[in-house]
């Protein structure tokens, strides 16, 4: 028996070993997201904000001066039906080139995957109001008489109007509410984004791309000179923008390291 226990014990000190540091033999990997973003197929970088230059699909020329969104819970899932899903957030801020990479907080299990999803924005179970230090320094909170929570995205600009005048916007995304009545009545606006088959065989980063274009045009045309401010209070505007928000992002590719 003395000599079974050590014995044991180095074959347990090996695996773990192999998980961690053995490519050839791991069994998880380190996985990582990288966004990247464009308009329209043309690399879009904090050095393109403030430039009045980009057409949307209505035609008005436009800038982007800020941009940051939210995205949850990265899932990995099988042929055979079966997900594995890495809980926790990541806020993308193009402005200050932070949130552009993130590493899950736990290992991936190697193999194909059928389909990789993440949240865009937070779902109702995780958009509990102010318990989220980062979020609440980063001035990230949808006001009590919306509902509370979170915003999904903050997108802003300028834009030259109908009068050829150069006109803030605020492509805001929460959770839809409806705030007339007595109560407040809620729609879900967070979305799966999927991703497609991806293959994990070794420490990977998944490269995705946002076209920041899609958000003005599919499935609905927007016209930033009828709807370009106070769309967080406006119901029917957050339906709208989910909707568009279902064909922004894409795979580049998966990059093996």
């Amino acid at each position: 028996m003395k000599c079974i226990f050590p014995f044991l014990l180095l074959l347990a000190t090996l695996g773990v070993s192999c998980s961690d540091d053995d490519v050839s033999g791991q069994v998880a990997a380190q996985v990582s997201l990288r966004f990247n973003h464009n308009w329209d197929g043309e690399e879009f970088q904090t050095s393109n904000f403030n430039t009045v230059g980009y057409a949307n699909l209505n035609g008005e020329k436009m800038s982007v001066e800020r941009l940051r969104y939210l995205i949850s819970d990265v899932t990995f899932e099988s042929s055979d039906g079966s997900s594995f899903t890495v809980e926790g957030y990541n806020l993308v801020d193009l402005t200050n080139e932070t949130g552009l990479s993130y590493q899950l907080s736990d290992s991936v299990p190697v193999g194909n995957y059928t389909n990789v999803y993440f949240t865009f924005g937070f779902d109702n179970e995780d958009n509990q109001n102010g318990i989220y230090p980062d979020l609440n320094t980063a001035l990230w909170n949808v006001p009590e008489m919306l509902g509370g929570g979170y915003h999904y995205m903050q997108l802003e600009g300028k834009f030259i109007d109908s009068t050829q005048t150069e006109t803030g916007y605020q492509y805001h995304a929460i959770r839809a509410v409806d705030n007339s009545g007595e109560e407040l009545v809620f729609e879900d606006t967070f979305f799966q984004v999927d991703l497609g088959p991806v293959e994990i065989q070794q420490n990977s980063t998944i490269a995705i791309s946002m076209n920041i274009a899609e958000w003005f045009k599919n499935p609905n045309q927007w016209n930033l000179n009828q709807l370009h401010s106070m769309m967080m209070p406006n119901f029917e505007a957050q339906k709208a923008i989910s909707q568009n928000g279902k064909t922004v992002f894409s795979l580049e590719g998966v990059f093996q390291e």
